[in-house]
């Protein structure tokens, strides 16, 4: 079968996605595994499933490069956000979209008729271990040390709407990712495995951050990760709550602003990159 597709990308975090208002896609999890693929298919992070909902302006399904369902994906909802405006699905600037975990509200900035950069509220984060989850005994698990291959790392573990550990670094940029990433994600502390950030603070506003995202390796950019730093951020003391904090990835920058009420939100651009055609067998 023929799918038309859409390559997008937000901040380097790049997906495939496929509108299915006009298209059924039977297998989500052998598609996402098959386009995935950088040297036999199209080449992402992950397949993206635009879809009618019952609760929402839109639904969006997304799937790791290894097949499996995530929840949330902060860059791939800012890119739902500029497919479905500039497609005239839904044409406002304020929009809502479905998710596993749960619905966020999309705020749209346009410019000529075409989307500019996207604001997700990302809701609150959860930082009760067994909601995160974590099997971790206290009330929440902020800078505890944790042994990884030998090595003790100090973690602090907070979701939005999937699970991450947090770890500040002196140095992020030569970090050997490719081996210490698997031996995070499969940590029998997280037991649906993990996103890990490794961060280091440059000041009280800014970030840099790389990710090991499970399921799909390293990646240029995670919005739920960066959410995620931001919020560890201000539990550690690092940064102050309130204030917009530019975190500086691989791929570009997010704004993330951890608000006083105790919602985040993200802020940053999302790319078109070609449309095409697809045979699956």
């Amino acid at each position: 079968m023929e799918l038309q597709f859409s390559k997008m990308h937000g901040a380097g975090n790049d997906y495939i996605y496929i509108d299915c208002f006009a298209q059924e896609v039977p297998n989500p999890e052998e598609a996402a595994r098959f386009l995935s693929d950088r040297h036999f298919g199209v080449g992402s992070d992950g397949l993206v499933l635009i879809l009618p909902s019952e609760t929402a302006d839109v639904r969006m399904r997304m799937f790791n490069a290894d097949g499996s369902e995530g929840k949330m994906c902060g860059n791939a909802s800012r890119c739902v956000g500029k497919y479905v405006y500039e497609k005239g699905i839904v044409r406002k600037p304020e929009l809502t979209l479905e998710t596993l975990s749960g619905i966020k509200k999309l705020f749209l900035e346009t410019e000529g008729g075409e989307i500019k950069s996207v604001t997700v509220d990302m809701g609150r984060p959860v930082l009760t271990p067994a909601e995160i989850p974590a099997a971790w005994n206290g009330e929440r698990l902020i800078d505890q040390p944790v042994m990884v291959k030998d090595t003790c790392y100090r973690i602090t573990a907070v979701s939005m709407g999937n699970p991450h550990s947090v770890v500040f670094c002196d140095e992020v940029a030569a970090l050997p990712l490719s081996e210490i990433g698997p031996a995070f994600e499969t940590l029998p502390l997280f037991p649906e495995r993990v996103n890990t950030e490794f961060v280091r603070v440059i000041d009280s506003q800014t970030l840099e951050m790389r990710v090991w995202e499970r399921g799909s390796g390293e990646t240029l950019a995670c919005g739920t990760g960066a959410c995620a730093s931001v919020v560890a951020a201000a539990l550690n003391g690092f940064c102050r709550q309130s204030e917009e904090i530019t975190v500086k990835l691989l791929g570009g920058e997010l704004k993330i602003t951890y608000t006083e009420s105790g919602s985040v939100l993200m802020r940053g651009t999302a790319t078109h990159v070609f449309d095409g055609v697809v045979h699956l067998i």
